[in-house]
């Protein structure tokens, strides 16, 4: 069966909805999100984009917009905000969500990885019918993160 291609639909550059940069030419206030995030912002007051990081295929062609999925989308660094830091209690709810997904209802192991617990409900070692090594699940007895903060002096 011969392979049917897809059309792409061309857009000169002068019709485009938002500016479109090449990279390196970016104007001085404008990153993208990955930019954002590595100097501690989040997105904040930005209702989306103010303009496009055109990719590199479309950088040797000038007079059309980017198309690709590769472009990036430019935020203003000067509406961002910082980042959200979670408090301790939502540091606690995620790390028993996250032990709940890696422990085995019906045998009680804590594993190192989470279980398939909505497709199969249990363990592997369950599921089949073995007795799993001692290498693939975490002991009862290094489980011991409530017995730590015991262990912190109080003044």
């Amino acid at each position: 069966m011969p392979r049917t291609r897809r059309e792409v639909t061309r857009v000169p550059r002068s019709d485009a909805m938002l500016p479109e940069f090449d990279r390196g030419t970016v104007p001085e206030g404008l990153v993208t999100r990955r930019a954002l995030r590595d100097m501690g912002l989040s997105p904040g007051d930005n209702r989306g984009p103010v303009a496009i990081l055109r990719c590199r295929l479309c950088g040797t062609r000038p007079q059309w917009s980017c198309r690709h999925p590769t472009r990036g989308f430019l935020l203003r660094v000067d509406l961002a905000g910082p980042k959200r830091i979670p408090t301790l209690a939502q540091e606690l709810s995620l790390d028993r969500a996250v032990a709940a997904r890696r422990t085995c209802p019906k045998c009680s192991r804590r594993y190192c990885y989470c279980l398939p617990l909505r497709t199969v409900g249990s363990c592997d070692p369950c599921a089949q019918g073995y007795e799993p090594t001692l290498g693939t699940y975490i002991h009862a007895a290094s489980e011991s993160v409530p017995h730590r903060l015991a262990e912190i002096p109080h003044p």
